[in-house]
């Protein structure tokens, strides 16, 4: 999977338990102040076919980055669905590219979120924590409590990932707290409720 030079950082959390895993986490991974983007390279040839990138490519020269982030990310979530990492990951990155260019803070911090996730699920846990950390701090600044929690969620499974249990259940929490005070979706926090609970015994697999 590629991964990005300089991903992005976007300031410090609050004080909290969670804005305090989030300085671990940005210490352990190198992380730094927020570095000016330069423009995105070139759509790679193999993903320039089809509905979506014609739609990307139209939005791109028009220097539409609502449009275009909106689409990068559609077409990032089809090859997740597919198990596609590769074109995921570019995809992901344009649309979060697009939605900074765009000052589209909502949009931009749900696709650092997504890109954690997309790191995860193709077994790069290690690399997502930065991702989520990212969206924790923004969702923190815009006052997005959902967001804020799921990114805490998916930072507790990467972490569960990584073997650092206890870490895990205390993020499990902290998204619940704030899954909960936004009335969150029933699913979404039922999966925090599942993660909190995880056990990890001498002998026995995690659970």
């Amino acid at each position: 999977m590629t991964r990005a030079a300089h991903p992005p950082r976007w300031g410090d959390p609050r004080p909290g338990p969670l804005a305090r895993v989030v300085a671990r986490i940005r210490a352990a991974v190198g992380g730094r102040s927020r570095p000016e983007r330069a423009g995105v390279p070139s759509l790679p040839v193999a993903l320039r076919r089809g509905d979506l990138a014609v739609r990307y490519l139209a939005a791109e020269r028009g220097v539409d980055h609502r449009r275009a982030g909106a689409t990068a990310l559609e077409a990032m979530e089809r090859a997740i669905g597919a198990r596609d990492w590769w074109p995921a990951d570019i995809w992901g990155h344009r649309a979060l590219w697009h939605f900074e260019q765009g000052e589209l803070r909502l949009a931009a911090t749900r696709a650092a979120r997504r890109i954690g996730e997309l790191r995860t699920a193709a077994g790069d846990p290690d690399s997502a924590r930065r991702y989520y950390a990212e969206a924790i701090s923004e969702a923190r600044d815009i006052g997005a409590e959902r967001e804020e929690g799921l990114a805490a969620l998916g930072l507790g499974r990467a972490m569960l990932d990584l073997g650092e249990v206890t870490t895990a259940r205390r993020l499990a929490q902290i998204a619940l707290d704030l899954l909960e005070r936004c009335a969150a979706p029933a699913g979404e926090l039922a999966a925090a409720r599942q993660l909190r609970g995880t056990e990890k015994l001498v002998g026995q697999e995690v659970r």
